[in-house]
This record gives C-alpha cells, sequence and structure tokens, in this order.
C-alpha cells in the first residue's frame, strides 16, 4: 500500500525534471544563438574600428541612423564603437552567467530525484 503513493511521487518528480530540463534546454540553446550573433556584432565593431582608426583625422565620417546618415567626426564614430563594443561584451558575460545558472538547477533538480530514489531504496 506504501508503494503507490512513493510511485506517484517519483513520477511526478520525474515528469517535472523532464519539463524542467526541456526548458532549460531550449532557453541554453537561445543563449548560445545570443551569444553567437553578439559575437559576429563583436567582430563587425572591432573590424570597423581598425579600419577607422588608419584614416586621416579630417575624414569625413557618416554614422548610419535610421534611413539616413549623418556626419561625425573620427573621434565621435569612435566613441560610438568603443560603446557598441562595452554593451556586447556585458552582455555576453550575462548571458553566459544566465547558462551556468540554467545548468546549475537542471543539475541539482536532477540530484534531488537521485536522493529521493536513494531514500526510497533505503527505506
Amino acid at each position: 500500500m506504501m508503494a503507490a503513493p512513493v510511485d506517484l511521487e517519483l513520477k511526478k518528480a520525474f515528469s517535472e525534471l523532464q519539463v524542467k530540463m526541456i526548458d532549460t534546454q531550449q532557453k541554453v540553446k537561445l543563449a548560445d544563438l545570443q551569444i553567437e550573433q553578439l559575437g559576429r556584432v563583436q567582430k563587425h565593431t572591432k573590424l570597423t574600428q581598425a579600419e577607422i582608426s588608419t584614416l586621416p583625422a579630417n575624414t569625413r565620417l557618416y554614422e548610419g541612423v535610421g534611413r539616413m546618415f549623418v556626419l561625425q567626426s573620427k573621434e565621435e564614430i569612435d566613441d560610438l564603437l568603443t560603446d557598441k563594443q562595452k554593451t556586447v561584451d556585458d552582455k555576453i558575460k550575462e548571458l553566459e552567467q544566465k547558462k551556468v545558472y540554467l545548468e546549475r538547477s537542471v543539475k541539482e533538480a536532477e540530484d534531488n530525484i537521485r536522493e529521493m530514489l536513494l531514500s526510497r531504496r533505503a527505506h
């Protein structure tokens, strides 16, 4: 008679873990895609900055704003690119931390179920 509630409890725990793992895997994949995309932005920004640094100081540079272009100084463009680079770096760090947290939470859930199974066997 005791076996039925235990089995239901384990079944419920396993189904919750499965849902959590699927959800977490999707979130990790999304984070990976975002990191990959931000990596491309980072590379593009570095290449643009490297190219601009070779230009003479009096070169006319334009920043794309929506569907128009605005004349900017070389320093302003460089500052914009530096800010963009910093923002991308911060977002990548944030996503990496989020991935670590998600993976840790799934591992904790797995460990809890293992403990539950071991305690059931001990009884």
